[in-house]
């Protein structure tokens, strides 16, 4: 029953007990594929969540500070408001206890192992893009757009962004002091958490994080942030660097309202001029600084008694390096993510520069084939299979039906002698193989191009004739005196008979 106190403590306390042992049963196994792996990971993340919450629950019972769990425990006493009265108590508690089962008539055990073995084969829901891949693969294709279309980046191909996107230590500091750099920074620090919270469940990520930020605070000290070693002292020496809004990232007074008017006031304030007003004239005013000198400006838009920055801008001064510290303490963050992410980049580079050399059609063949791929256990490996005719072994590792082999021809075996003698069994291997590349690469090395023409042509001699043929039709072998008879003038440069006689009849021979 879950309507006392005591009882709701003794369930939470068997479903912790429960879940530690469906937790060490689950780790017990090992997953034969990557993906059973990571559904056992998420499974186990799930669990010790729902421990961490119901482990909550219980301390907030055992604090009592209601008094409720105090006066439960009293009531089995006997203990009542008139007094001590056993009896009472016992017919009470009896006739909850009936009237719970009169409710709940169809009240069962249930079975413990055939529910652990459900949650055991449970496949957690994981969202995934098709370009990750399960997991496989990072997505930063939006990230990348952002990087090429701001100022801070620059304009490079998405494999080799990959190679920069670890690095913002390059960058220049006051090009990354930016609203633009700090949005882009964000974002890919938020995708950069998401994906490692789906791929490494079971990562404790805050811990990591807790060593990052005690690193962190301990090299921004003492002026050792990779990237921002100078930061602190041209700050203070350039009274522009003061203002926290950068005015290169507005084009219209319209687009710098948007900040708000305190930034605008902490902006205007920083700088020496007046603060007053509403947004549009104070974003106006903060405008005019982007083109025009602040010595050049009228005295009228100063406060009084200042022509220039204020030198008590103390306040601006450290609200904008705290900006600056906590930019710099994502790009830590981002690093030590990429680190712990070095295997999946280096996947993603291999993948990007594959799919570059493949056609639309290969690329599709090959996502079909991985998503059709399917594991086999090793225990059905080592089994002996019955297949007296030695018929080829399918994709569920069975011996294919006869009438298949006999249609397809796929116990027939093609060797190709510009593959280097290469077998390919069955005809539909076979078709296939003149795409690949190693018969390109065979009728590169023999001058030859793969052409339709070369179709079902496997013997070097044949494919060297059927060329010569080819080129003695298009007049190739021909002798074609416009274009090879050589003739050389007087500073002995050469030419073609075609090209002599024009440069000659121009005059410029």
């Amino acid at each position: 029953m879950s309507s006392t106190l005591l009882e709701v403590t003794r369930a939470a306390h068997e479903d912790v007990e429960q879940l530690e042992r469906l937790m060490v049963k689950d780790l017990q196994n090992d997953p034969p594929t990557a993906k059973d792996k990571l559904y056992q990971s998420h499974r186990v993340r799930n669990n010790i969540d729902t421990i961490i919450s119901t482990t909550e629950k219980l301390i907030e019972i055992y604090e009592d500070k209601d008094n409720a769990r105090k006066d439960e425990i009293a009531a089995l006493g006997g203990q009542t408001a008139t007094g001590i009265n056993v009896f009472s108590a016992f017919y009470d508690r009896l006739k909850e206890i009936r009237e719970y089962h009169r409710k709940h008539p169809a009240a069962r055990l249930v079975n413990v192992n055939e529910e652990d073995e459900a949650l055991l084969k449970e496949e957690p829901v994981i969202e995934f893009s098709g370009e990750e891949a399960f997991g496989r693969y990072l997505d930063l294709h939006e990230l990348f757009n952002q990087y090429i279309n701001s100022k801070f980046g620059s304009k490079i191909e998405y494999s080799a962004y990959l190679d920069v996107f670890s690095q913002p230590h390059n960058i220049p500091w006051k090009l990354k002091s930016t609203r633009q750099f700090r949005e882009y920074m964000e974002n890919l620090l938020e995708y950069l958490i998401y994906f490692f919270q789906r791929t490494e469940p079971l990562q404790d990520l805050d811990r990591i994080f807790s060593k990052v930020e005690a690193e962190f605070e301990e090299q921004w000290a003492n002026g050792q942030v990779q990237g921002w070693e100078k930061q602190g002292q041209e700050n203070e020496d350039d009274p522009a660097q003061r203002t926290m809004i950068d005015l290169d990232y507005y084009s219209t007074v319209e687009e710098l309202m948007e900040v708000g008017p305190e930034k605008l006031k902490e902006a205007l304030a920083s700088l020496g001029l007046k603060t007053g007003g509403t947004v549009q004239q104070r974003a106006e005013r903060l405008f005019l600084t982007k083109h025009t000198p602040l010595e050049k400006l009228d005295k009228k838009h100063f406060a009084k008694g200042s022509h220039g920055p204020r030198q008590k801008g103390s306040t601006a001064v450290s609200q904008d390096i705290n900006s600056l510290k906590h930019i710099a303490l994502m790009e830590a963050k981002m690093k030590k993510l990429s680190d712990l992410l070095s295997k999946t980049i280096e996947q993603t580079k291999e993948n990007v520069g594959k799919k570059q050399a493949l056609t639309y059609e290969e690329m599709e063949q090959e996502r079909e084939e991985e998503e059709t791929q399917v594991d086999t256990e090793s225990d059905d490996e080592d089994q002996q299979i019955y297949n007296p005719l030695k018929l080829p072994m399918g994709w569920d590792g069975k011996p294919i039906p006869y009438w298949l082999y006999k249609l397809h021809g796929l116990g027939q075996e093609f060797k190709c002698e510009i593959c280097g003698n290469y077998s390919y069994w069955g005809r539909r291997a076979f078709e296939r193989h003149f795409k690949e590349w190693r018969h390109q690469h065979g009728m590169r090395c023999l001058g030859i191009p793969n052409t339709k023409n070369f179709n079902e042509i496997t013997n070097i001699q044949e494919a060297q004739e059927l060329w010569e043929k080819i080129r003695e039709r298009q007049g190739v072998n021909k002798w074609r005196p416009d274009l090879e008879e050589e003739y050389e003038d007087k500073e002995g440069n050469i030419y073609n008979k075609k090209t002599y006689t024009d440069l000659q009849r121009q005059g410029l021979i």
